[in-house]
């Protein structure tokens, strides 16, 4: 499981280094299989201030003179169509390490020192760097994702360390979580682990909200399957705008791995990583009969899932459905029928336990995998 040091913080004061953390995980049982630094193969990139930009004539070059905080700002030529005067952005110094990437500008193919050279008869005495050069994609932080340069904010100190400004100092931890410990397998099982170390207090993630009042009339919920389903708790939210997810939801999920969907997609394996309860959110207007029913999978039905991928089920298999159809492989994978989509404007949120042994069974006999199974 991977943890970001960073969001362990959230909950916990810790004031220690990471590699004594990883020491005193491993004092308690836990193996931590691997540690490192977000930005493990990056140095020597710094913020830089360009001064003068004037283009090279009959390219798409410009040449460039910035400021890196020395006595006199360095001549770098860069290809970015982005790069203007006045503009701050990565500078990778000479004997510098960076990401190299393909023709596409997007694939890494392994590091690259930094030296200097010349373009177009050009001495060049560093490089400008973009997101992706830095191992930095849309999530991590925002514009990487852009073919060009990455832009730094206004105020960031011109020739600082671009580790601490991007986050890049940040460290993960890959811990692997025994059996016996489900009640770790989550940031914040993990934090309360890390409390008891350190002997600081945990502090509670915000779980209060506000009710509306509003409801939908009268929507059921049935199980018929309690050996497999002893609890299922579904909860309407109305008035809702599919959109992007706040910047640091973004990054943490990004930092375990999780790449950024809708917002309220977001949610629900935010919850997932930060608590270890798995969710799942139906587009309201998509369940049909007002009602969601968890029964037994008849024999041969089938459902498609999220992946479009498509299943012929038994009474082995665990099924959410609505006064329909299925809807949802329980604790697997929801239904493509029901998915979340740019137009969604109410919400079917589930949250439930289901027997563990009959989701494992289902997982391995359908060959469909996921991070709540």
């Amino acid at each position: 499981m991977l943890v970001p040091l960073s969001w362990l913080k959230e909950y916990v004061d810790i004031d220690v280094e990471a590699k004594e953390l990883e020491e005193k995980l491993f004092s308690c049982g836990f193996e931590v299989e691997e540690s490192y630094e977000v930005g493990k193969d990056i140095s020597g990139v710094v913020v830089g201030l360009v001064e003068e930009c004037e283009p090279i004539p009959e390219t798409h070059l410009h040449v460039c003179k910035v400021n890196v905080g020395g006595a006199e700002p360095l001549q770098i030529c860069c290809g970015a169509d982005n790069v203007h005067a006045g503009g701050k952005y990565p500078v990778a110094l000479e004997g510098a390490q960076v990401y190299a990437t393909a023709k596409d500008h997007v694939t890494i193919e392994g590091t690259m020192k930094i030296k200097k050279g010349k373009l177009r008869g050009y001495e060049s005495c560093g490089m400008l760097c973009s997101g992706t050069e830095l191992g930095l994609n849309e999530d991590l932080y925002p514009g990487a994702g852009y073919n060009g340069l990455l832009v730094l904010p206004e105020d960031a100190e011109v020739g600082a360390d671009v580790k601490p400004l991007l986050q890049l100092d940040d460290w993960i931890f890959d811990i692997a979580i025994t059996a016996n410990r489900p009640d770790c397998e989550s940031i914040f099982g993990i934090a309360r682990e890390v409390a008891a170390i350190l002997n600081k207090p945990v502090k509670t993630p915000a779980l209060d909200y506000t009710e509306s009042g509003i409801t939908k009339d009268g929507f059921t919920v049935t199980v018929d399957a309690p050996d497999l389903c002893p609890r299922y708790i579904a909860h309407y939210v109305s008035d809702v705008k599919i959109g992007e997810s706040p910047e640091w939801m973004k990054r943490r999920l990004a930092l375990v791995g999780i790449g950024s969907i809708s917002n309220v997609v977001d949610i629900t394996n935010y919850i997932l990583k930060e608590l270890g309860q798995p969710m799942h959110a139906f587009d309201s207007s998509y369940i049909e009969g007002n009602a969601i029913h968890v029964r037994r999978a008849h024999d041969k039905e089938k459902i498609m899932t999220l992946d479009e991928k498509e299943f012929e089920l038994n009474e082995n298999n665990l099924v959410i459905c609505d006064g329909v159809k299925p809807v949802a492989l329980a604790g697997i994978m929801g239904g493509l029928n029901s998915e979340i989509r740019d137009t969604t404007e109410a919400v079917i949120f589930e949250s439930a336990k289901f027997a563990r042994d009959n989701i494992r069974k289902s997982s391995r006999a359908l060959g469909q995998s996921s991070d709540s199974s």
